[in-house]
């Protein structure tokens, strides 16, 4: 068996409803050899949380720093809290003879591209805009005004996905899985 000459980053992302975390989570089990990225955040770890292993939890002041120093592939804010991917990490674990794949939001994931342009970018997207709906509506979780958001950050998401190398369609979980499988180890086999 050949050893690859270099490893490579996958950036994974996806429209909220459309499992990609499910298909991640299929594709890690099949594929225990690849690595996830762990991000850094500014919010409080949760019940069961470790530090190190579901995010690097740092201080907004560490953080700002950070952004100041230009130490993140890619950062943004969300509900009061900060999160980001720091490059030495990244090429700490690329150097470390690991294929790593980092789960973001697709703003995060041009923002990677910029910097990285090797990165491979890989989009799970609905079968449908309706499809996703009636997922979403289907979780029973969320009011009317939340779902019209999600809706319409899903149409931003689906513009910017054509930027993307890759676009998988989640319309069932295996053959979504099979195909995220031949596009990483397409991608692996000619690094």
């Amino acid at each position: 068996m050949n050893k690859k000459s270099s490893k490579k980053l996958f950036v994974i992302s996806g429209c909220s409803g459309v499992g990609k975390g499910t298909v991640l989570k299929a594709f890690l089990k099949r594929n225990p050899e690849f690595m996830l990225s762990v991000s850094c955040t500014t919010r409080k770890p949760r019940e069961g949380e470790v530090d190190g292993i579901n995010y690097f939890f740092i201080s907004k002041e560490e953080f700002k720093n950070c952004i100041d120093n230009k130490k993140f592939l890619e950062w943004a804010e969300f509900a009061g809290n900060y999160y980001g991917t720091k490059k030495k990490y990244i090429n700490q674990c690329l150097e470390d003879g690991k294929d790593v794949i980092l789960e973001i939001e697709t703003k995060g994931a041009l923002q990677v591209k910029k910097q990285m342009n090797e990165a491979v970018l890989i989009f799970i997207a609905p079968p449908s805009l309706e499809t996703l709906e009636a997922r979403l509506r289907g979780r029973h979780t969320e009011d009317e005004e939340t779902i019209q958001k999600r809706l319409n950050v899903v149409k931003e998401e689906l513009v910017l996905s054509k930027q993307y190398d890759y676009r998988v369609v989640n319309d069932d979980l295996n053959a979504a899985v099979e195909e995220l499988e031949l596009i990483i180890n397409g991608e692996c086999a000619n690094a």
